[in-house]
This record gives structure tokens, sequence and C-alpha cells, in this order.
């Protein structure tokens, strides 16, 4: 092979894992990682394949507009018919939860009822008018549940905006969202690699809501997947042999929306519903519950990156 797989990121520690599996697999790679840098917009692009791994919460890394880099890289790269997966459609999405729900809005596949607003008089009057006693705010641009807060009454979010604790979201946009309330505390997430299903992951909520599967997030974070886990109750647990025709609507969605690996996020009402709330096109898979089930997203998505370089090369 002469060409490479660019890994552009903005975080060493959540793409070391993939570069593991790369190695294991021989196969020949180039981080970029993008918290600065310059795009000649007059240059030509060199052949491979680029794999983004952007992160909407790359700001709460010090890397506030690394996204923006990526966008622009993405633009060069699309240009140029580079073969990119997970290109700006993706990113597009990445980073605002607004377009995401759109985007499944216009697919056919439920969203809890949302309302996004910026200043305070606004985060208020929303959460008057989506007319349900119980709400969580969430960032919009967001990432590892970054301003996610259950609330049971007017009041308590006006003291939380009030309040010391209050933190917008970088792009400035708070999102009143109506609050599922789930027969247990979990939520499911289902991993796509190359469009396709992998596993779906049942995730524990009763300490919180913020979820990231990273195996690097602080030992300290209360909602961190590592820590005080015991064998009984594991916070993240892969379902063995899941199946439903969510699945393949949300196959039909990353399709028609260029995403290639991807984290969909759902949760199940009282009545067996199905919402779905979040995509995260940075996935991350956790360690202890894949080695649980023998199986590892890091190396199939390793082995799909492979089988695009060679297409590239063929």
């Amino acid at each position: 092979m002469t060409e490479k797989i660019y890994i552009i990121h903005e975080n060493d520690e959540w793409t070391d894992h993939l570069t593991r599996r790369l190695d294991q697999l021989e196969l020949p790679y180039e981080r970029w990682h993008l918290d600065e840098g310059m795009v000649n917009l007059s240059a030509v692009p060199p052949e491979g394949v680029f794999y983004s791994r952007m992160s909407a919460s790359s700001h709460t890394r010090d890397h506030r507009f690394a996204p923006e880099l990526t966008e622009a890289v993405l633009a060069w790269l699309e240009r140029h018919d580079r073969k990119v997966v997970n290109a700006s459609r993706a990113l597009r999405l990445e980073v605002s939860k607004v377009n995401q729900y759109m985007a499944l809005d216009n697919a056919g596949i439920r969203t809890p009822k949302t309302i996004a607003a910026i200043g305070r008089q606004q985060i208020i009057q929303a959460a008057w008018d989506i007319g349900v006693s119980s709400f969580i705010t969430k960032h919009n641009r967001a990432g590892k549940g970054l301003g996610v807060q259950l609330f049971h009454s007017i009041e308590a979010l006006q003291e939380y905006l009030d309040g010391p604790s209050f933190d917008s979201s970088i792009d400035g946009i708070t999102l009143i969202q109506e609050y599922i309330q789930a027969p247990e505390p979990y939520i499911t997430r289902c991993e796509f690699v190359g469009g396709k299903f992998v596993y779906a992951v049942r995730v524990d909520t009763s300490e919180g809501f913020e979820l990231c599967p990273a195996d690097t997030c602080k030992v300290d974070d209360l909602f961190c997947p590592v820590g005080d886990e015991t064998p009984e109750k594991p916070k993240f647990q892969i379902i063995n042999d899941f199946q439903d025709p969510i699945i393949e609507k949300y196959e039909t969605f990353l399709r028609n929306n260029d995403i290639q690996v991807a984290g969909i996020e759902f949760i199940y009402d009282q009545n067996g519903e199905i919402f779905t709330y979040d995509i995260n096109t940075n996935t991350n898979y956790n360690s202890d519950a894949e080695a649980q089930a023998d199986k590892y997203g890091m190396l199939e998505l390793a082995k799909y990156l492979g089988n695009q370089l060679n297409v590239v090369n063929s």
C-alpha cells in the first residue's frame, strides 16, 4: 500500500484505542490533531482514507475551534473527492442536537419534545411552553452529557439559571426537553460501523446522565464508567442478540446522512415506546463490556478502514 488512513481528531487518549487496532492489523496510518493548524486551499490533499473523529465536546479539553478547523479540512478533502469516513454531514450533526433532531424527525424517528432557546427568559418560557411537569436541560453542542439537568418545576429551573452551577452551551443554545420516564433506569446505545449494526449496550443511568463510555474518563467523575463498578451491576453491558425494528431505521438514517460510524442512543418510556435522543459520530467503546461479550468496536472499525483503504488502492 502507498496510501494511508488519516485520523482527524483532537483527543489522543480517545484515538489510542483505534491506533492499537490499526497496528495489530498492520495498517498504515497518520494522525491529524486539529486543535490548531492551517489548510492550504490551493494545495492538493494526499491520497488515502480520511476518518473524522472530531468531537462536540472538544472545547472541554481547551480545543475550542477544533470542529471549525475540521469543517475547513473536510471541505478541502471533499472538493478533491477524497474518501472521507464521517464527512461534513456527520460533523454538522455531531455539533448540533437541533440538527440531529430535525434529521431524525425527517426520517420518521421519534425524538423527545424539545425547544431550543438563547437567553434566560427564553429558557424559562421554553419550560412553560413545553407543557410537561418534568423536563431536562442540555447543551446543543454537547457530548459527555454536558448541561443535562433534570427539573420538576419552573422554580427549580429559575434557581439553577440564577445560580453558580448553570453552564451555558458553547454555542449559546440551551435545549429544554421533555423528560422520558423509563420503567427501569437505563438507556440503550446502538453502535454502527460502516453503517451496519455491531451491537447494543445497556447503560445504567441510576447515578446520572453523563455517560461517556470511554475508558479515559476521570475516575472521580460520578457518572464515569470507570471506578467503583461491581460485577453484579456493571454500568455498561452489551446486550446479546439485540433485535428491534429500530435498527433498520437507524441504518437507513445513517446511509441517507452519509454517516458510517456512530453510536445512537434511545430510551424506552413506560409504554415501551422508543425515543431517540442522541447521535454520537465520535463513538467510543467500553473495554470491560466488550471483553465480557467478546465483541470489539475498535477492531471492527479498524477492519472497516482497512477495507476502505484497499478500495482506494485498487
